[in-house]
């Protein structure tokens, strides 16, 4: 009994000289922090979203820190956080370019059709994975509301089977665009007139039997727009939102209402309104 508590008691006091010495040793050998990255890691609004396009707050901090990042790429921060980082790394603020999220999708349930019943976990990823769900577009938004479940802003609400993003309310934390399985919410400039609400590069005999607002990729946008601002490719319009003016030419001929230019209403919508 006695060698077993001599043992017992070799062990403790072996385990007490180990825990100082490995004390000792941390303090001696640990790397100073850097001031500056931590300053910079308290004006960063934490929510480690990866729109700066570093892993998260701290990774944008100290790359600031050493200069391979640049302030303004915080697009949740806004112009605040830009001008604060600036500052404590001693640069003029270039400002930012705020970005919000947009839904390149318009298939609400009334225009899509259905190949399958999914009566699975209500979620997007889980239907997605479950032949891509329950609408025959394989582009379509699945409208379980994978994205609004990780807003922090209430950005995002599902209507009529398909999610719908507030630009007043979305601060570009971008996600939304990782949560989605489609790959159907993109970031574009705040400023920007307008979206194809598609993501289809099916051709457009396909489109149509999946969705009555699909891209059909007929290039009559194209043609009609005088300032360049829209191309098909792949069979899919795109809108070039440097160069897009916002007249609205492209969404008066479109013969699917899949463009929206922001504040505009199609000639064809007003006449039907007027009547």
């Amino acid at each position: 009994m006695g060698s077993i508590l001599l043992a017992i008691g070799i062990l403790t006091a072996l385990g007490l000289v180990f825990g100082v010495v490995l004390a000792f040793a941390s303090a001696a050998l640990a790397v100073p922090a850097d001031e500056k990255a931590q300053k910079l890691r308290e004006a960063l609004p934490g929510i480690n979203c990866g729109a700066c396009g570093y892993s998260g707050c701290d990774g944008y901090a100290e790359a600031m820190a050493e200069g391979s990042a640049k302030p303004g790429l915080c697009t949740p921060g806004g112009a605040e956080v830009a001008d604060l980082t600036a500052s404590i790394l001693g640069v003029e603020s270039g400002g930012v370019e705020n970005k919000i999220a947009t839904v390149k999708c318009g298939g609400r349930n009334e225009f899509t059709n259905r190949k399958l019943e999914y009566r699975g976990l209500a979620t997007c990823a889980a239907a997605d994975r479950f032949y891509g769900g329950e609408p025959a577009c394989p582009y379509g938004c699945l409208g379980y509301g994978d994205c609004a479940a990780v807003c922090d802003y209430g950005a995002i609400i599902i209507e009529d089977g398909l999610a719908r993003i507030d630009p007043k309310l979305c601060r570009g934390c971008t996600k939304c665009v990782a949560a989605c399985p489609k790959s159907i919410i993109e970031m574009i400039p705040a400023g920007a007139r307008g979206v194809v609400r598609c993501s289809s590069t099916d051709k457009g005999a396909e489109v149509r039997k999946a969705c009555g607002v699909g891209c059909i990729g007929c290039k009559r946008c194209e043609k009609a727009c005088e300032y360049d601002a829209i191309h098909v490719s792949d069979f899919l319009a795109r809108i070039d939102v440097r160069k897009c003016v916002g007249c609205g030419a492209c969404a008066d001929v479109c013969p699917v209402d899949c463009i929206d230019i922001f504040g505009y209403r199609p000639k064809k919508q007003q006449k039907a309104a007027a009547r």
